[in-house]
């Protein structure tokens, strides 16, 4: 799962939100580190609401302009939680590691 399909399901995970306010949403919960353009934003969406995790639940039009809500399936949520036990478990064996010197020499290839 790519780091911005990641961010857009956790962004959904509180609630339905149209495109912009999720844009923003992932922006504040990255600490501006992933930033969606409309195409990205919408690519994403198409492929995630494709395969089942995102469902577009409503459409307004607000001044003019048609404005799209979506929302995680059952199947979204799952994957959210499948995903951030995987990085948990990723973290948690990379971090074993981290700040260890290692007490071999290096091979060289």
């Amino acid at each position: 799962m790519t780091e911005q399909a990641l961010f857009i399901l956790a962004s959904l995970a509180l609630g339905e939100l149209h495109g912009y306010g999720i844009a923003r949403d992932v922006e504040e919960l990255s600490g501006g580190r992933v930033r969606l353009t409309a195409g990205t934003l919408y690519g994403a969406l198409n492929r995630l609401t494709a395969d089942g995790l995102v469902t577009q639940s409503r459409e307004d039009v607000v001044a003019g302009r048609r404005r799209r809500y979506y929302r995680l399936t059952a199947a979204g949520q799952t994957a959210l939680a499948d995903e951030t036990a995987r990085l948990r478990s990723l973290a948690t064996a990379l971090g074993s590691r981290s700040g260890v010197r290692p007490n071999r020499k290096p091979r060289l290839a």
